[in-house]
């Protein structure tokens, strides 16, 4: 392709938007429209092509799951697996558990964020309350036990990004 004459090329219409094709007709290759901006709505697409859709239901069950997976991530950072214990000696089978948490661990953080990426407002609200709710369910000092059971290096959350 002449890459020197692309300006003299119309950008796409409204109407070749709005018919999903750049042809103008049915059968040629579909645009997706993507969001780069913050947007309010229910119809986005979230880690699968087509999910949750345009169906109200299928965003909710869509923001339950980013929910969770927020959640799941934050216990995981949090669990005693990925720590380890001070009683545990040094062996293969702990550390072979101790490296399938964290790579369990950093694959959900990746899931949610590119969750996020979908631009879609209430898909950031949901994984920030996801987050949030287990950091104080697991990390914070809310729900621990007074009997000091973590030492003072637990202090400090731990990373739920793997970045």
């Amino acid at each position: 392709m002449d890459h020197d004459h692309m300006h003299d090329m119309p950008p796409p219409s409204s109407s070749m938007m709005n018919n999903g094709s750049m042809n103008g007709g049915g059968g040629g290759h579909k645009m997706m429209l993507m969001h780069m901006t913050f947007f309010w709505g229910k119809n986005t697409e979230v880690l699968f092509s087509g999910w949750p859709g345009t169906s109200s239901g299928m965003y909710a069950l869509c923001i339950i799951f980013v929910f969770f997976l927020a959640v799941l991530t934050e216990w995981l950072s949090h669990s005693s697996l990925l720590r380890g214990t001070s009683g545990d000696t040094a062996n293969a089978a702990s550390g072979l558990v101790q490296t399938a948490v964290y790579t369990l661990r950093t694959g959900l953080s990746y899931l949610v964020m590119l969750s996020v990426m979908s631009f879609n407002a209430g898909v950031f609200i949901a994984a920030l309350a996801g987050h949030a709710i287990g950091f104080m369910l697991f990390g914070s000092r809310t729900f621990r036990s007074p009997s000091g059971d973590r030492e003072t290096k637990d202090l400090l959350p731990a990373s739920g990004c793997a970045c």
